[in-house]
């Protein structure tokens, strides 16, 4: 008990010296590498050499994050040798102790999060400058700062250190559970970095959150040049996401669809080059003509100057933000590396060397081809969301919202009805209760997301964007998308056996679990496969729309290498950066198929502003999507969800194999592709 004191008081008395301490500011190492080799020295002394690999591991980990407002180096070296734990058994209920307080720490926390941001995100009235306020409040930017200056971080850097990547894929598949637990645990404690910058890069994201929550297209309001109303009085859209899904619902009317695409079209291309005008964003009150870019008050043209390139403000505030904590990262030293190695654990160049494989590969031109012939023209820029491949394409989007709307009027419909869906999809009964009463459903403000608990006893959160009259069919298909997300993150943080281990190894495998659920919308809602040719056809689609989202991926990861290479750009220069790199991208990869050059529309992305470098784990999440599926053919739907993400957070190629018995590769995707291209007889 005498050790359990010393760990929970954090080792206090191990920092008494009275010497003066000195405070670096700038992240740089304080403990000297002589100072850590005597310290090892003492601890092989203490418990043997036995304990050689753990100790030195442990020592450097926590030395790396010693700062002077901690303590003297002497004091670095007592704290290590009085709370060093040589004992395996104690080492287990330590491990224990810590996994139950910082699951209530960062449960709550998330909980608080929650409720300061309900404002933001729900579409629950009107929308004030406090809501903004509290949104941006980051309620753990200090706990960091608090576990340092207790000592309880240095408990864990000295006694579960941290494991880089590549030594995890080198080490993990012989690990057993606790160790990967082990290893989770030091996962938490790689980096320090002042209160301060954790919360302004919280509010540089809030910010930005809030930028896009409210961009607005009023469709009803758009004009042709010639003064047609294309879209319905009430329609309105968020950019990108609602605006991408008008283009995918339109190809299925021949007559006026290829018109409203065109518009829809023309309206991405003047957000990505900042030439909209700034009255027209989230304004009912005004006509615009996008083609010839006029904005009418009644019968009058107005004056309307464009937006002043707040889209690409907004990314030079959160890399601004980001780049003030690199120095504070002893391992992973750039958001880039962060983001990559750290979060999503798969090296950006090994991500970018995937993306420009599968880019090149000659099978995406016949692709191109098919779709050509299916809709009797050449290829637009805008056929990146080609729909056609998929079942629904073929139903009228008017019977499908008739559908949702008249099932799900409300928020609660659609809570009240995920048990059902889970047992269409072939869960019992009891199992299916047992996730659905995890899940709530909320009424989003933006275009919806999923939002998991961080404890056992709360609740993961659904939100979808819901109109009055109700749940339209694109609202539908995002909420059974957002419906997969909150699954897996009940399965994985109910069922795994650790807390350290809850999760997947990054966010492109809860995408790709939410693709799954997205996939069978139709099959919910009563629809039955009737074409003989539908899983080519899904190939097809597969292929087709990873290539559109690594396209985008791939602009994201180029714009956040350009922005290290010029860390004092304007937001104009930025601007100017982004459309070039993004006709690049097309050039290099799309341009090929399309036969079209220069094209920015791949900058069109919400992600890029509001949650940068997230883009990449589609990409992850859609070749997942496909590996799971081809592992489901023929097994129980439920049970091999439940046993693959009960795995929890192993790392990717890792949770693969286990998961499927192969790697994370394009491989099987190309080999199904080219199947599927002579299936149709395309050479």
């Amino acid at each position: 008990m005498r050790r359990l004191i010393v760990l929970m008081m954090a080792g206090l008395a191990a920092c008494s010296s009275p010497e003066k301490k000195e405070v670096k500011s700038d992240g740089a190492l304080f403990v000297t590498e002589q100072v850590i080799a005597s310290t090892i020295d003492s601890l092989q002394n203490k418990f043997g050499n036995p304990q050689t690999e753990l100790i030195s591991r442990g020592v450097k980990h926590a030395a790396s994050l010693w700062r002077g407002e901690d303590g003297t180096t002497a004091d670095f070296t007592t704290f290590c040798v009085n709370n060093y734990i040589s004992d395996e058994n104690e080492r287990a209920l330590v491990f224990q102790k810590f996994s139950k307080n910082f699951e209530s720490i960062l449960g709550n926390y998330n909980r608080i999060t929650l409720d300061l941001r309900e404002n933001v995100d729900l579409d629950n009235g009107p929308l004030t400058e406090i809501d903004k306020m509290f949104s941006a409040y980051s309620i753990s930017s200090h706990l960091s700062d608090d576990l340092y200056q207790n000592k309880i971080a240095f408990i864990v850097a000295l006694n579960f250190p941290y494991y880089p990547l590549e030594e995890k894929e080198a080490l993990g598949k012989n690990w057993s559970r606790t160790e990967w637990a082990y290893a989770r645990l030091g996962d938490i404690f790689v980096s320090r970095v002042p209160a301060a910058l954790n919360q302004a890069f919280s509010v540089a994201g809030a910010e930005a959150d809030i930028y896009i929550s409210e961009y607005n297209i009023h469709m009803g309001k758009l004009r042709t040049d010639d003064g047609k109303q294309l879209f319905p009085d009430n329609m309105v859209l968020l950019s990108h996401w609602n605006l991408r899904d008008e283009i995918k619902a339109n190809y299925g009317d021949k007559t006026a669809g290829p018109d409203k695409q065109e518009m829809v079209y023309q309206v991405m291309l003047r957000i990505v080059n900042q030439d909209i005008p700034q009255i027209v964003i989230n304004n009912p009150n005004v006509e615009w003509k996008p083609y010839a870019n006029q904005v009418f008050e009644g019968d009058k043209m107005i004056e309307a100057p464009a937006e002043p390139d707040n889209r690409y403000q907004q990314i030079i505030n959160n890399f601004k933000a980001a780049k003030a904590i690199d120095a504070y990262n002893p391992e992973l030293n750039t958001f880039i590396k962060r983001k990559f190695s750290g979060e999503m654990e798969i090296p950006q160049e090994q991500v970018e060397a995937l993306f420009d494989q599968y880019l090149r590969s000659p099978q995406l031109a016949q692709i191109g081809k098919i779709i050509e012939n299916r809709l009797g023209r050449k290829l637009r820029p805008y056929d990146i969301w080609y729909d056609g491949f998929k079942a629904r394409s073929a139903i009228p989007q008017e019977k499908l919202n008739g559908l949702t709307t008249q099932q799900y009027p409300n928020p609660a419909a659609f809570e009240a009805d995920m048990a059902n869906m889970l047992v269409k999809l072939g869960w019992d009964k009891e199992r299916a209760n047992y996730l659905a009463t995890k899940i709530t459903v909320d009424p989003a403000r933006g275009s919806g997301h999923a939002w998991g608990a961080s404890m056992k006893g709360e609740k993961a959160h659904l939100r979808t964007r819901i109109a009055p009259t109700g749940m339209d069919y694109k609202g539908y298909n995002i909420a059974v998308h957002e419906f997969g997300h909150n699954v897996e993150q009940t399965i994985s943080l109910y069922d795994v056996d650790n807390y350290s281990m809850n999760g997947v190894p990054n966010t492109a495998f809860t995408e790709a679990l939410a693709f799954i659920f997205q996939s069978r919308d139709l099959y919910l809602l009563g629809f039955t496969q009737q074409d003989q040719q539908q899983e080519t056809l899904n190939t097809l689609d597969s292929a087709w729309s990873l290539m559109e989202i690594m396209g985008v991926g791939m602009v994201d990861m180029k714009v956040w290498k350009w922005l290290y290479a010029h860390p004092e750009a304007t937001a104009t220069e930025l601007k100017n950066a982004v459309t070039t790199i993004a006709k690049e991208v097309w050039n290099s990869y799309f341009a090929p198929v399309y036969g079209v050059n220069d094209q920015p529309l791949l900058a069109i992305y919400s992600h890029m502003i509001s949650n940068p470098l997230y883009l990449a784990n589609y990409s992850y999440g859609q070749i997942i999507e496909f590996q799971l599926e081809e592992h489901l053919q023929g097994k129980s739907f439920p049970n091999e969800i439940d046993r693959i993400f009960r795995q929890g957070r192993l790392i990717p190629q890792i949770w693969m194999e286990e998961a499927t018995g192969n790697k994370l590769s394009v491989t099987p995707i190309l080999n199904a592709l080219d199947k599927a291209l002579l299936t149709m007889n395309v050479k």
